[in-house]
């Protein structure tokens, strides 16, 4: 089995891949969903951003439309890891980045630096 280098970073919205491309320092792609993903999109995104092939991570809100699109992209896309969230800040987008920081690193996702501290 091939090891893929390029990263997928799949969140629900703009925000949330701000809020991460503020601390990742690598070249990866930070796909939004804007939600619940029908069959077309979902189909469109497994195409365009060759997820069967590529190292693909789900972080999404703790609530209640991410835990739902968590478990559609968990049916979908089974060798996606996951990257959680503490149920405190609810939303990517609202996570201090030192902490989004450390959960990216834990998942071999190169960091900046200056938010592990």
């Amino acid at each position: 089995m091939t090891e893929y280098t390029e990263k997928v970073i799949i969140v629900e919205g703009l925000t949330d891949k701000k809020q991460i491309k503020k601390v990742i320092a690598e070249d990866a792609d930070i796909v939004c969903t804007n939600g619940t993903l029908g069959v077309e999109k979902f189909d469109e995104l497994l195409e365009n951003y060759d997820l069967d092939n590529r190292d693909v991570f789900i972080m999404v809100d703790e609530d209640n439309p991410g835990i739902r699109l968590r478990h559609q992209l968990s049916r979908e896309l089974p060798h996606a890891e996951h990257i959680y969230i503490s149920s405190d800040y609810r939303e990517v987008a609202t996570t201090p980045e030192n902490i989004l920081a450390a959960e990216l690193a834990g998942k071999r996702i190169e960091v900046n630096p200056i938010f592990l501290i």
